[in-house]
């Protein structure tokens, strides 16, 4: 069985649509979406709200968590994650199971990403520590069952996109951690968080890899709202490392740069193109910061209102 949701902006275009599948296939239209796959979908007139706090109260439960004392944030910010070689072993079947479960939450729950992703690095050799920084993640959410995502009807369709890259942060290969997030006007349209395949030799370089990576997702994008009529050019990547921009924008900075391979230069083709536009943002307005650290209290909660993820405002 598969499900399928489709829209439009009229009614009788999804009745059109709706008719074409049943002739083609054996299939049913329950109407107006409400829930879909554990995600549950509050329509208003002038706002949609996401959430998935029926999927978060049966986790809880399951784990026996839903009891649990409340944290205020999910790790501490001078805490790190390593093997613990001489620490206790657990069982890695219960705690993969509790990592694909928390993994399936990120997608109403972007605030909680990266450090599900550090929990989830560990599952082939989990301890008994790696089983109490997730149970620190639980007793968070206990506190915070009913958030979601809030997109809000406007006008506003400008593309933009924040990147950021913690150096070297991963404590056992000495990789780097790097995250973004994307925005249509005030929507967040997508996030991403990951430890980087090869270690770098300076935070520049990394920020200027990462960059690339990051201009690749936004070409994407952008040649999906072209089918929606959007056509957009100079979309700003926001960045806080200066050397990075440099040399996107300025040949002549390739001695500091030739020992980073030939394909993440593709970024210089697409800035003098005026595909992307690599600006500077400074750090305390970095937003994809909450992608790629553990951040303090203040910091996380900041961050977190300005992805728009909250409370339902009109919960009933």
């Amino acid at each position: 069985m598969d499900d399928i949701i489709f829209g439009a902006t009229k009614e009788k275009m999804c009745e059109e649509f709706f008719n074409l599948m049943q002739s083609e296939f054996e299939m049913s239209m329950i109407g107006e979406i409400g829930f879909f796959l554990g995600l549950q979908i509050k329509q208003h007139p002038n706002e949609i709200f996401i959430s998935q706090e029926k999927y978060v109260k049966d986790t809880l439960k399951k784990y026996k968590m839903n009891e649990a004392k409340i944290m205020i944030t999910l790790m501490h910010p001078s805490s790190s994650l390593d093997k613990d070689e001489s620490g206790k072993s657990i069982s890695e079947t219960e705690y993969r199971g509790i990592i694909g479960s928390l993994l399936y939450l990120t997608a109403s729950r972007p605030n909680i990403v990266f450090v599900v992703g550090l929990c989830a690095r560990f599952q082939t050799c989990a301890k008994k520590t790696h089983l109490t920084a997730v149970k620190r993640i639980f007793r968070y959410i206990v506190g915070t069952t009913d958030l979601g995502l809030w997109y809000i009807k406007g006008y506003n369709f400008d593309l933009v996109a924040y990147c950021d890259v913690d150096y070297a942060g991963d404590k056992v290969e000495r990789k780097s951690t790097s995250g973004s997030c994307q925005f249509l006007g005030q929507a967040l349209i997508g996030w991403s968080c990951r430890k980087q395949n090869t270690i770098a030799l300076s935070t520049t370089e990394v920020e200027y890899v990462y960059a690339a990576s990051c201009c690749s997702q936004i070409l994407g994008i952008r040649n999906q709202l072209e089918d929606y009529s959007l056509r957009y050019t100079s979309v700003p990547i926001l960045y806080d490392n200066t050397s990075a921009i440099k040399i996107s924008k300025n040949p002549i900075q390739y001695s500091r740069s030739k020992h980073i391979e030939i394909k993440h230069h593709f970024i210089r083709d697409h800035f003098h193109k005026k595909d992307i536009a690599l600006s500077f943002v400074d750090t305390s307005n970095q937003l994809a910061d909450i992608f790629t650290k553990p951040l303090v209290e203040d910091r996380f909660h900041f961050i977190k209102e300005k992805l728009l993820i909250m409370k339902n405002p009109n919960k009933d």
